[in-house]
């Protein structure tokens, strides 16, 4: 029986607070915080079971550490912005939390995506005794711990991972970005980035393209683009030769994101309007839909997972790891689609198996460095049940 404290209320927050609240055998005290708390108890109204909300500016780390030392939780779930994380873990740093995210810190000024700031905690937090888990989402998180599975279980050696991510879902807007829009865009506009023979290799944007049979969508066009996981992976998988990262887009949401970087409204550089500052990126986001919003009108399914291609006794293996989440079954359970729930159901397990012990240590971790196999045996549960499927080891599926 641990208290948790959730900080944002997006998208990912909510989904996070749902699945809490359906576990009063793990979490038996919540407390959702934003620095919008009518988002809060908007959630909250939802629930079967009361909870706490609160208010909370996630880039202040006093009033970080006024809120924590207030609720006393004994685990803090950050699914506020990646711009935040240093503030939030320093406030865990300094109040004795364990900290558990979904994603790695973004820098706000410039479009970088690294481990770096992170990872420099690393002896604070081993020598306060704490914990800090990195990356529990689904990629990042599911995708690492597919990797690290089929490391302890599979393979003797993994040479090649491919991670694989495509929405066959359809919202209805002509452009929406399913995850918060700044942060998308950022990822989406930034030159491609992958690991080949211990050296990583950029593309342009959006430049590499493949195509893939997914189950339960079909062949979907799949773009090679840098992702964080990538940057932790290298460093825990070993044999590794080569890792990329693929995503789907639509034609129709490329066309729309090519005309506004031909308008400047994807810059993260500030503009002067009419005597004021103003980013561009932010002033798009701003007029976009709330990812948030999305779930009563969003059909299809997601299909997110690893191909991984190695050796066992002596013998090539490729296998194809992956999760098929049904958007419209999201909504009816947690009032979501299922980018968010992808993202947050898997942040709960993991928040689960450090408050029960199963998942310990003194120090930053990511999650493929954490035993895979209890987080394999309950996640299907928890609402993202797995599948694996034998591949020709000498055939290419990316075509």
């Amino acid at each position: 029986m641990s208290k948790v404290l959730i900080i944002g209320a997006g998208g990912v927050g909510s989904v996070v607070t749902h699945k809490c609240a359906q576990h009063p055998e793990v979490f038996s005290e919540i407390c959702l915080a934003s620095r919008n708390e009518a988002k809060c108890r908007d959630i909250a109204a939802k629930l079967n079971r009361p909870i706490q909300t609160a208010q909370v500016d996630a880039d202040d780390v006093d009033a970080l550490v006024r809120l924590i030392e207030s609720f006393k939780p004994d685990l803090l779930i950050h699914v506020a912005l990646p711009y935040q994380d240093l503030t939030i873990m320093e406030a865990c740093l300094k109040t004795g939390v364990p900290y558990l995210d979904t994603a790695n810190y973004e820098h706000p000024d410039e479009a970088r995506f690294e481990y770096k700031e992170q990872w420099a905690f690393q002896d604070r937090y081993e020598k306060a005794g704490l914990m800090a888990t990195l990356g529990c989402g689904f990629d990042p998180g599911m995708t690492n711990i597919y990797c690290a599975w089929g490391q302890k279980n599979l393979f003797d050696e993994i040479h090649q991972i491919d991670i694989l991510d495509a929405n066959g879902g359809d919202h209805g807007y002509p452009f929406a970005t399913n995850f918060n829009p700044e942060i998308n865009i950022r990822e989406v506009t930034a030159n491609g980035r992958y690991w080949e023979n211990g050296e990583w290799k950029e593309t342009p944007p959006l430049s590499e393209k493949r195509e893939f049979d997914f189950d339960e969508i079909g062949p979907k066009d799949i773009y090679l683009l840098y992702h964080e996981e990538l940057e932790s992976l290298v460093q825990n998988i070993r044999g590794l030769k080569r890792i990329r990262f693929w995503m789907t887009f639509s034609q129709q949401y490329l066309t729309h994101l090519k005309v506004l970087e031909n308008v400047g409204m994807t810059g993260i550089e500030p503009v002067m309007y009419e005597g004021k500052e103003v980013i561009p990126l932010q002033f798009l986001k701003s007029v976009l839909p709330d990812p948030a919003s999305l779930g009563p009108r969003t059909k299809g399914k997601t299909n997110i997972g690893v191909i991984l291609d190695g050796i066992k006794d002596g013998k090539r293996r490729k296998v194809h790891i992956y999760n098929i989440c049904d958007h419209e079954a999201c909504y009816r359970e947690v009032q979501s689609q299922a980018v968010s729930y992808t993202t947050g159901v898997p942040a709960v397990t993991g928040a689960m198996l450090m408050l029960q012990g199963i998942w310990k240590g003194a120090g930053v971790f990511n999650v493929e460095q954490m035993d895979p196999d209890p987080f394999m045996e309950r996640i299907g549960d928890m609402g993202l049940p797995w599948q694996m499927k034998e591949l020709d080891p000498d055939t290419d599926p990316l075509g």
